[in-house]
């Protein structure tokens, strides 16, 4: 099984960390570009959705309870550790062909920055800013 490094995990992790990670306060949208989030999510009947073209934009994550979606991936966390700074995570994603693990870390820097990283299948590491929507 391949492990590779994909951002939808990020919402199940956010929302399933220990309580040091403040996890409950990590349900929302969040994208790496702040400035993009009318052009990258929308709020309809009080639900989060990706809007049309949102990947052509900064693309992001959406994050409720144990579900990670981005704009291409679904992930559901399978298990996690907090690790100090840290939170490694495992995740179960899929592409609507395939079904992977990924695993990842996530660094938080404060009630609305995130820092998503992976060491395979090469070294990647992405920001993320929480939208208000």
């Amino acid at each position: 099984m391949r492990i590779t490094f994909n951002p939808l995990v990020l919402l199940v992790l956010l929302l399933t960390q220990s309580a040091s990670t403040q996890a409950a306060d990590l349900n929302g949208a969040w994208t790496v570009d702040g400035s993009a989030c009318g052009t990258v999510f929308t709020k309809d009947n009080n639900k989060l959705a990706f809007k049309q073209d949102a990947d052509l934009h900064a693309g992001g994550l959406i994050v409720q309870g144990k579900r990670i979606t981005g704009t291409f991936q679904k992930c559901t966390v399978k298990s996690l550790h907090d690790d100090g700074p840290n939170v490694k995570v495992i995740a179960s994603c899929s592409d609507g062909v395939s079904i992977s693990d990924v695993a990842f870390d996530v660094k938080f820097s404060g009630e609305n920055n995130i820092t998503l990283s992976s060491k395979e299948p090469v070294p990647v590491e992405m920001s993320y800013i929480r939208c208000s929507m």
